[in-house]
């Protein structure tokens, strides 16, 4: 029987030292296993150099060192691995144990990321989810793993633990030794088979949520049953990645396929991560996605260049995000697609590749829960500060991995603010938050020209179940700033602004608020303050537009704005358009943070480190990034004087 042994290394929380009330760290992100730095690949050749070498760069600088000397029972708490769907982490991870020649085992709490876990059982790393082998474990405690039943002993106490179970499916893949091996061994027979998507009738539809009907519709195996907790392959409609999570991706084609005896299958490539930085290893990595376009004969809009625009904003505007769709994005914010009434969910980079070899991915169909949106709007609430309260109210459990159902009972919200709020479901650690196409969604497509459709017109059915059932009623929700270092972590602004927080610059922008919708809400603010006295920003003030046909349409005269533009009313007050990508996000290019600055910020993430090493970050809505740039400190519109009128500032 064979069995990996090693000893303990433990995440303890910094927060708590005491000898008498440790506890292991919760909720390490994806940013803190593997820095954005780190997460280039200069050649397929090399892809794992730069992830190892950065594995947790910051929050444990001796990892390397430890594991080598034989620490290589990673011991973390609850939620880990949650964020970015960066296949460079369980990939490093692996890597920095096997040049030592061991093998790596994680041992963490119940809920971890999704995308984490789907990778680590893609790539052969050993994971286990042991709520009772975390709460037990010492330094120094020796370990043994068996990989055959997966079970886990601390030989130190004499301790046996079950982890939670994989799904028969998940434990084929595992057992198969990664998704490679099953792409190579389904790709065979999936050169011949064609998509099948068929939705279910009226009578089948009633007892089924929005998710549950468009994975039955897209099953692979149509004898499948759909039901939570099943594996299934699933037909994807589009396969999008990007010039970080490409390179992974092409690999992993490569490797299923021999490389060049098939044309991926909807393959989407968008350059927005690694393009802006002026560094020449950035590059070398955005020319292996760029010469796989070539030789495969991808282009747009299936292949978009720098400054074509960030893919969540720059897919729905070609028209390849669709409502009744199934698309598993590389990135983690290709929940962004639940606004449209498509499932978007992040999957890394070797679902990817494997999806474009075969046409599907494995998708373990979670529990759903629904949130309804009542109440009436209040002045200057939008998207952002929805999904700002409803984190705040999730609080440490979030979504639990679940698949959330957005019921907008009043048609009050507008596909930017649906955009926000699905986009988000990523930092609330849902699979994915989908809105079922209506009215409102129709409108958006028709007024792009986009009128013919693939699928019917669904929603979720009168008999459909939910694990949680809940309401926000949107008369309770008020403009928010989330402070550092989590977006759940979010205050009332007009509380925030009694604290005369300063900050060094403010940002907007992002894949969560960079529409014209967006861009938009931020200059009407302006314009009106303008009015009001305030003609200047007392701190930098930078935008950087969703895609660059939103670059170009904010250059244009807009009436709300008396006939200026989006992007003359930002300059009116000094403040910059930047290029459409998703840099200062995530601590890339010459707009990241810098240690010791502060900024508030649109964008989706405020984890320790994320906007760059050292910097702190704080979210909110375009217009109370704008109002802050004015005020010099943070806080909403009403900070300026400006009262709220529906039919000046409404969108």
């Amino acid at each position: 029987m064979r069995q990996i042994r090693g000893r303990a290394l433990i995440f303890w929380d910094p927060k708590q030292p005491g000898a008498r009330y440790r506890r292991k760290l919760d909720a390490i992100d994806t940013d803190q296993i593997t820095p954005a730095a780190d997460c280039v690949s200069e050649s397929l050749e090399t892809l794992d150099e730069r992830w190892k070498a950065g594995a947790f760069r910051y929050l444990m600088p001796d990892f390397r060192a430890r594991v080598r000397g034989g620490e290589n029972f990673l011991v973390a708490g609850d939620r880990f691995a949650i964020g970015s769907s960066r296949e460079m982490s369980p990939a490093g991870l692996k890597g920095v144990a096997e040049e030592a020649g061991l093998e790596l085992v994680v041992v963490c709490g119940r809920n971890m990321g999704d995308i984490f876990r789907r990778n680590a059982l893609n790539l052969g790393l050993h994971v286990v989810q042991s709520p009772e082998a975390v709460a037990d474990a010492q330094d120094g405690d020796e370990f043994a793993f068996n990989p055959d039943t997966r079970r886990i002993e601390n030989l130190t106490q004499g301790k046996v633990y079950e982890p939670l179970p994989l799904t028969p499916k998940e434990e084929e893949i595992r057992r198969s030794g990664g998704i490679i091996a099953v792409g190579r061994r389904e790709f065979r027979e999936s050169t011949g088979r064609q998509p099948v998507v068929e939705f279910p009738d009226e009578r089948l539809a009633r007892g089924m949520t929005t998710t549950e009907q468009i994975v039955w519709a897209h099953r692979v195996d149509k004898d499948r049953r759909v039901a939570p907790g099943e594996t299934l392959r699933v037909y994807a409609d589009l396969l999008p990645a990007s010039d970080g999570t490409a390179p992974f991706a092409i690999h992993t084609f490569n490797q299923i396929t021999g490389g060049n005896r098939i044309r991926p299958r909807r393959a989407a490539i968008a350059n927005d991560h690694f393009v802006f930085t002026g560094r020449d290893d950035d590059e070398r990595q955005t020319a292996i996605g760029r010469a796989f376009a070539r030789q495969h004969g991808i282009e747009k809009p299936y292949y978009a260049t720098p400054g074509d625009g960030i893919f969540h904003f720059y897919f729905p505007e070609q028209g390849l995000v669709l409502p009744g769709q199934f698309i598993p994005g590389a990135d983690s914010h290709s929940r962004a697609y639940g606004a449209y009434g498509t499932i978007g969910i992040g999957v890394g980079s070797t679902t990817i590749g494997f999806g474009w070899a075969t046409g599907c991915v494995y998708f373990t169909l979670p529990e759903a829960r629904r949130v309804v949106f009542g109440g009436a709007l209040q002045p200057w609430v939008s998207g952002k500060d929805i999904v700002l309260e409803l984190l705040r109210r999730w609080g440490a459990q979030q979504a639990q991995g679940m698949s959330v159902e957005f019921v907008d009972a009043g048609r009050q919200l507008p596909i930017a603010y649906r955009n926000t709020i699905a986009n988000m479901m990523a930092e609330a650690e849902a699979m994915n938050g989908i809105f079922a196409a209506d009215e409102v969604a129709y409108a958006w497509y028709a007024a792009k020209g986009i009128t013919a459709f693939p699928y019917p017109r669904i929603g979720p059915g009168e008999a459909a179940r939910y694990a949680i059932d809940e309401e926000l009623s949107l008369g309770d929700v008020a403009p928010m700033i989330a402070k550092p270092f989590s977006p759940g972590n979010a205050y009332p602004a007009d509380e925030v602004a009694r604290e005369r927080i300063r900050f060094d610059k403010g940002l907007i922008g992002s894949c969560t608020n960079g529409s014209y919708d967006d861009l938009l809400q931020a200059a009407l603010v302006i314009y009106h303050a303008r009015r009001a006295g305030a003609t200047r920003a007392e701190r930098p003030f930078l935008v950087f537009p969703g895609s660059g046909g939103v670059a170009r349409q904010i250059e244009r005269p807009d009436p709300r704005l008396g006939g200026e533009s989006i992007a003359g009313v930002i300059r009116s007050v000094g403040g910059e358009i930047r290029q459409s990508w998703c840099g200062p996000c995530f601590g890339q290019g010459p707009d990241a943070l810098k240690a010791g600055e502060r900024a508030i910020t649109s964008f989706n993430r405020n984890w320790q480190n994320r906007m760059g090493v050292g910097g702190e970050g704080y979210l909110a809505s375009p217009a109370v990034v704008a109002a802050s740039a004015l005020l010099g400190y943070m806080g909403p519109p009403s900070e300026l004087g400006l009262r709220w009128d529906p039919e000046l500032y409404g969108i």
